[in-house]
């Protein structure tokens, strides 16, 4: 996974390199590398992204906790004193569907109430990956305000959610989040996806921090501390802003660049890398779902029984 201008340069540099449970096995660690798009043939989208390729290998490494004095002490837990019960069990219904209930390209939604391996409250894989396996990914129009979340404040401190990692900074997820216009259990999901929510983790290209930013992203941390909590999360959170921006407010488009998507990938350009090269480069194709049926409804995507997806593209790359 890289870093260019744009955000999805951005958060295309971050990364993770986190054990693979025995009964998930390869797919827990396909869906953490998320790759964005090699040298061959970049579309536009992606070649402002902030990385050409994975950090997630050997030399990824979790440096020294920042001594920044602006990384947060533990929010307080809102449940405290008020019979907080916390969200429903990975898999549990949410409350509505997606808002766009179909797409003349791409048809029917295919939402239901509850995530299972190829469906879930905000569409089915098929209507996220829509073209893929044809002419080339054509994504249904879909903007922020259009799907479900849960909210990240209300969920982090239940014992079974997929962000307890983060509870120490929902405050800025918060923060930045609502000055820049984009969710918090977003940016969470993210940090979770690239660094386990862990400031300390230094990917194997020198990407720093909770969102994972390369170097040339780094040019205005305080005292030139990358991992400083409150300047990686807002610089994590302006990018994709404005990467937002940049694609009219095209969410599936934006989420689906971070992982080297772009208009028009084919299922054969997203697995390229598996017959030549590094393996671990191809996009993860079940990655718009793990994200948007998981992550953001405060599932964990990684270790969900069973797995999220039905492409499952990198499970067959070497560790």
């Amino acid at each position: 996974m890289r870093l260019t201008s744009s955000f999805f340069a951005l958060l295309a540099t971050l990364t993770i390199a986190v054990e693979a449970s025995s009964h998930v096995g390869g797919h827990q660690l396909a869906a953490k590398h998320a790759r964005l798009a090699r040298n061959a043939e970049p579309a536009p989208e992606v070649s402002r992204k902030m990385r050409k390729r994975s950090s997630c290998n050997a030399s990824g490494t979790s440096a020294p906790a920042s001594s920044s004095s602006s990384q947060p002490a533990p929010s307080a837990n809102p449940s405290a004193g008020n019979n907080f019960s916390g969200s429903k069990p990975a898999g549990g219904v949410v409350s509505g569907l997606i808002k766009v209930a179909s797409s003349a390209a791409c048809g029917a939604s295919g939402a239901i109430q509850q995530t299972t391996t190829t469906a879930g409250p905000n569409g089915s894989i098929d209507f996220l990956n829509c073209g893929i396996n044809g002419a080339g990914w054509n994504p249904p129009y879909v903007t922020v305000d259009d799907i479900v979340t849960k909210e990240l404040s209300s969920v982090a401190w239940n014992p079974n959610s997929a962000f307890t990692a983060c509870q120490p900074y929902v405050g800025k997820f918060e923060q930045y989040g609502a000055q820049f216009g984009i969710p918090a259990i977003v940016l969470a999901s993210f940090a979770m996806q690239e660094s386990g929510c862990n400031p300390a983790t230094v990917g194997g290209a020198g990407e720093t921090g909770l969102m994972q930013l390369t170097s040339d992203k780094c040019g205005n941390a305080p005292g030139g501390n990358c991992a400083d909590v409150d300047y990686n999360i807002q610089t994590g959170a302006q990018f994709f802003s404005q990467t937002l921006k940049d694609n009219g407010g095209d969410l599936l488009q934006s989420i689906g660049q971070y992982n080297g998507w772009y208009k028009g990938l084919t299922f054969n350009a997203a697995t390229a890398a598996a017959h030549g090269g590094n393996c671990r480069e191809q996009n993860n194709l079940d990655y718009l779902m793990q994200f948007l049926n998981g992550w953001v409804l405060d599932i964990n995507a990684y270790s969900h029984s069973p797995p999220l997806g039905k492409y499952f593209n990198l499970n067959a790359c070497p560790n």
